[in-house]
Parts: structure tokens; C-alpha cells; sequence
């Protein structure tokens, strides 16, 4: 398939052309589009930041939007915010520096939210960035956002007290992982971190000791979203965030419902995504995921003007799939957020057995046993086709089911005895015992050991665990290579625990050119990590790539302009409307 470029009005620096794939149920069957082709810009002109957004075709102003999902937000507190239905929540009552513009259909453009474009490099080292804050922005009390109220929302999210969101500004701030020990919050409340400043009302200006030059792509996370310091009620925020963007908190009831009313001091002209057309949102928490859909599908009342927002379950995927009546009702999406079998390459140290699994391994049934192509989609690299730069390619070519001669090719005769961790839950269990089957026709012994669900990530971050092999998953948190391999595969960033490198593969020639892409300007990172997610996959084999999530949701007949989020793979709620 050909690539094509994006091309952002006005002007873009074109980062990369990637494969992707997006599709809204069209009624011709449940299949993903893998034709459709995913882009990313970053947009140069400054008319590219400005409000207001296009109108979405057929939107109209009113109603009450309503989301039902089984398990609340866990925080609505910006500094906070890292789970995925946060990050789909947050931008409905907060802004942050920069923000994608997402057409649901693979095209990304990085623009200035409540900057007037997605950062100055100042001296083009990526060390001095310097961001120009809009005039007209305004808090929900109708008080103007400055650079200052900006500042100190970054600031507070160096207190440990308020942990649970990201720490990339932090940590590049502080030249370490250990932020919170390199500068207080607490005893500095009325200064800012080293290397934050406000040189005046309209500017805020970053200044690094090695290159950032994925910051732009940072800022668009919550942690830039604005807070006067006189609204700051510490872990209390996280029951009445105070707002920048078109939403406010209305009501609160604590894990049962969120009420979202308009913020009558959003400027739809400073705003080139977002829009306010439902009168109110209303998040409802506790039904579970088949309780939400087969609501929605019935279609009355409230849940006409509703989204599930859990997907379809595997219980319910055949009766949406073959309804006809709710093809138009359905959106079909494969995510960013990619899933492997690790392999500890502490306790695996034949790069022999590591290509053997890969060979082994049977996308196809794994996939079956999740539910199907409504479900995942397979995966043969380490970066997801979301990403900014990706290429397509198979390292190890196994087919859909497997390549058992070639994998016991390579194991020569010799039985690898080896360890699979699974949670206790009832996929990952149906996962273990496919994968065991599997492996094993291929020629290894492959053990299953239990892992409780509740603590199974915290386990396999335990640098010495006692596992050989385990599910992984991972999804960035923007869609670069940037926020993919340095994060997981630079050796250099394992410690006793809390590691985020799950396979504990380390190379000092990989290390080296992770640093070498991470100096580069954003516009030429692309490319190179689509080399070296080929290169580390082919030199080394540390996991086997599996399957990307797809998402699948179902709304009322009245419930319009959700799309799945090209970044984050959920349902995103910047063109939500209520159909009359």
C-alpha cells in the first residue's frame, strides 16, 4: 500500500507515514480497515492552533450526553491523571500546552492547545524550549490562564503526595527518575522547579541539561494543565478539578455518578479541537461491561444519547457482530496498545530458544481465544502500526499458526524447560493454556505458574522474579517510538523494581542509539525507530510481538461523533453530540 503524506493547513513539519488501521463498522461485515493509512504532522503555523474547531457534520447544540462504564475514573485531578479513561475524560474540563488534532481516520497533527503553537526549539539543541501562552484563555471563574497558573500545575506534580500521573517533565526537569528528591514541592510552593520559569504573563520556558526534543508530544499530557495556586486543595482536586476547557464539574457523587456541566468562560475560539455541544455530560460507574452494553443496545430512554465505554464483551461479540440493525451503531477500531509474551532475557539467554518462540508462536489461535478479529489484531513488531513511523515487517516469518519445523530447527534437538507466569483472571488463563499447547508441538516444556491478578504487574517488574516467560502489554503515551523502546528496552533503566523494561534485555549498542534518535528533532525520529525496532527484534529477539487490543463499542442511535483516539485507543469525546 502507498503511503501518503498528511498536510496540515497552513503548514506541518511531516514526521513520519505510518501504516494504520481504523475502521467504523460500515455495515459490509466486522472487518478492521487495514487500508487506511496512518499520519502524523506537527503543525508550524500558528493558524493552526486556533480555534474553533470544525464543525462536525450534523452536531447540534443540546442534550445529555451519557457514558456508563463498570469501574470509576480514578482520578480527575490532571497531575494525577494516567489511566486511559482519565486521559479520554480530562480534556472535557482541562487544557494542556499541546493537544492532538485526531480525525478518526489516522490523521494526527500536534497543535498548540493553550499554547499558540507546539513549542519554540529555541536554540534548535532541543535543550530551551519556550511555549506562548493564547490570549482569551480563561479558567472556569473566568480568571486568565497565564504562564504562571501553567507552571504551577507542573510544579505540583513533583509532590508525592499527588503521584499516579506522568513523570516524563518531571524527570527531564530533575536529569532524573528520582524527581521528587531532586527538588521539593512542598517547601518551595511559591517557586518553581530548576529549569521551569515564567519570564513573563504569556511565556513558559523549559530549559533541559540533555535534549527533549519529544517535548512537545509531552506537554500534551495532563500534566501542563493549568492551576491557580489558591484552587490547589492537594488530593482534594481530585473531587472538583478546576477548569480550563469546555466542561466544568457540576456534581461528584464519588464512584456512582459525574456530572459535567457547560463552562460558560471556554473560548471556542482558542480551542482548535474541542467543541461544546451537549448540554451535559453525565458519567455513570458500576454496571458491568455486559450490564452497559446490552443497555445501550436495547436503545431507550437516557441510552439512546449513551456509549458503553467497556467494550464489547466476548459474551455479547457474536450478537453484535451478526445484528445488522446495529452496524451503524458500532465503531471497530484496532488501538495503540500492543500485548507480547515477554521473555526474561536474564533467565533466557539463548538467542536461539528466544527465535524459537517467535517461530513458534500462533497469532491466529491467540486471537481466537481472545474472541476473534473484534477483539485483537496480529502484531509481528514492537512498535504498533499506531505509531509515528512505523514499518511493517516480520522478523521471524511464522505464518498466522506458527512455523514448528523452523522453530525446532533452531532448538536442535534440546527440550527448553521454561516457565510461564499468568495472572489468575479467566483471559489470561485461557491465554496460558493456548500458549502452552503451542509451544510445546513446537518442541518446549513450557510450565504454567499462577500469578494473583491484583499483583501481577508489580511482580514481573521485580527484576528478579522467578519467571521465564509472561504476558505483556504496553500502550505509549504518544505515538512515537520515543515512548515505546527507550522505555522499554533501555537496559540502562532496570533497578530492583518498578521496571517498566519487563524483558531485562540490555545492550550498550542499542542503549547508545536510543540516545542517538532521542537528539534528533521529532520531524526525523520517526524513521530511525522504525530501524532499530527491526534492528533489536532481528539482533536479539526479547519478546515475541503478539496482538494489538481493537476496540469495539456500541452507542445509541442519538449518541453521535465518537471515534476511537488515534493516540489512545478509547473512545474520545472532543466531537461528542446528541442527535435531535
Amino acid at each position: 500500500m502507498r503511503p501518503r503524506v498528511a498536510v496540515a493547513a497552513g503548514g506541518a513539519i511531516a514526521l513520519v507515514v505510518a501504516l494504520g488501521a481504523c475502521s467504523k463498522n460500515t455495515g459490509e461485515g466486522t472487518t478492521v480497515d487495514t487500508d487506511r493509512k496512518q499520519t502524523g504532522v506537527i503543525a508550524t503555523d500558528p493558524k493552526d492552533s486556533q480555534g474553533p474547531a470544525a464543525e462536525v457534520s450534523g452536531a447540534a447544540k443540546g442534550g445529555t450526553f451519557t457514558v456508563i462504564r463498570e469501574s470509576p475514573i480514578s482520578h480527575l485531578d490532571p497531575q494525577r491523571t494516567y489511566s486511559f479513561a482519565g486521559l479520554m475524560a480530562n480534556p472535557l474540563w482541562s487544557r494542556y500546552l499541546t493537544t492532538w488534532k485526531d480525525d478518526g481516520k489516522g490523521g494526527l497533527v500536534l497543535v498548540g492547545d493553550l499554547a499558540e503553537t507546539p513549542g519554540k526549539n529555541v536554540n534548535n539543541d532541543c535543550k530551551v524550549w519556550e511555549f506562548t501562552v493564547k490570549d482569551g484563555v480563561k479558567f472556569e471563574d473566568g480568571r486568565p490562564i497565564t504562564s504562571k497558573e501553567i507552571a504551577y500545575g507542573i510544579a505540583r506534580s513533583f509532590d508525592p503526595d499527588l503521584s499516579g500521573g506522568p513523570t516524563y517533565i518531571q524527570e527531564w526537569l530533575a536529569d532524573t527518575a528520582q524527581f521528587d528528591t531532586k527538588w521539593d514541592f512542598k517547601k518551595n510552593k511559591t517557586s518553581l522547579p530548576p529549569g521551569l520559569s515564567t519570564p513573563d504573563a504569556k511565556t513558559l520556558r523549559f530549559e533541559f541539561a540533555k535534549p527533549r526534543c519529544d517535548l512537545p508530544f509531552a506537554a500534551s499530557l495532563p500534566t501542563t494543565a493549568p492551576l491557580p495556586a489558591d484552587k490547589d486543595t492537594g488530593i482534594e482536586v481530585d473531587k472538583q478539578p478546576f477548569s480550563s476547557g469546555p466542561y466544568k464539574v457540576a456534581k461528584n457523587q464519588v464512584g456512582v455518578q459525574l456530572t459535567l456541566d457547560r463552562n460558560p468562560n471556554w473560548d471556542a475560539s482558542t480551542d482548535p479541537v474541542r467543541h461544546q455541544y451537549p448540554d451535559q455530560f453525565v458519567w455513570t460507574f458500576g454496571p458491568t461491561a455486559d450490564a452497559a452494553n446490552n443497555r445501550v443496545i436495547a436503545d431507550n430512554g437516557a441510552d439512546q444519547s449513551a456509549l458503553a465505554f467497556n467494550t464489547v464483551p466476548a459474551s455479547l461479540v457474536a450478537k453484535v457482530a451478526g445484528d445488522a440493525a446495529l452496524k451503524s451503531r458500532t465503531i471497530l477500531s484496532p488501538t495503540p496498545s500492543a500485548n507480547q509474551l515477554v521473555i526474561n532475557n536474564q533467565r533466557v539467554t539463548d538467542l536461539k530458544v528466544r527465535q524459537a518462540l517467535n517461530y513458534a508462536i500462533d497469532r491466529e489461535g491467540m486471537i481466537k481465544v481472545l474472541g476473534g478479529q473484534n477483539v485483537a489484531a496480529p502484531l509481528t513488531t514492537l512498535m504498533p502500526s499506531a505509531t509515528i513511523g512505523y514499518k511493517a515487517y516480520e522478523a521471524y516469518p511464522a505464518g498466522p499458526n506458527g512455523n514448528v519445523d523452523k522453530a525446532k530447527e533452531l532448538l536442535g534437538g534440546k527440550t527448553p524447560e521454561l516457565v510461564l507466569g499468568v495472572a489468575d483472571n479467566s483471559t489470561e488463563q485461557q491465554q496460558g493454556a493456548q500458549l502452552k499447547a503451542n509451544l510445546e508441538r513446537a518442541g518446549f516444556k513450557i510450565t504454567l505458574r499462577n500469578i494473583s491478578d491484583d499483583a501481577k504487574l508489580d511482580e514481573i517488574k521485580k527484576k528478579d522474579n522467578p519467571w521465564d516467560l509472561y504476558i505483556g502489554n504496553w500502550a505509549a503515551d504518544w505515538p512515537s517510538g520515543a515512548s515505546i523502546l527507550p522505555v522499554l528496552y533501555d537496559g540502562r533503566t532496570i533497578k530492583a523494581e518498578g521496571n517498566s523494561n519487563q524483558s531485562y534485555f540490555n545492550d550498550p549498542a542499542i542503549n547508545a542509539e536510543m540516545d542517538r534518535i532521542l537528539a534528533l528533532a521529532p520531524a526525523d525520529q520517526g524513521p530511525e525507530w522504525a530501524k532499530l525496532d527491526e534492528r533489536i527484534m532481528k539482533e536479539f529477539a526479547p519478546v515475541v510481538p503478539l496482538y494489538v487490543d481493537v476496540a469495539y463499542n456500541v452507542h445509541g442511535s442519538k449518541a453521535g461523533g465518537i471515534f476511537i483516539s488515534s493516540v489512545f485507543g478509547y473512545p474520545s469525546f472532543v466531537n461528542a453530540h446528541v442527535k435531535p
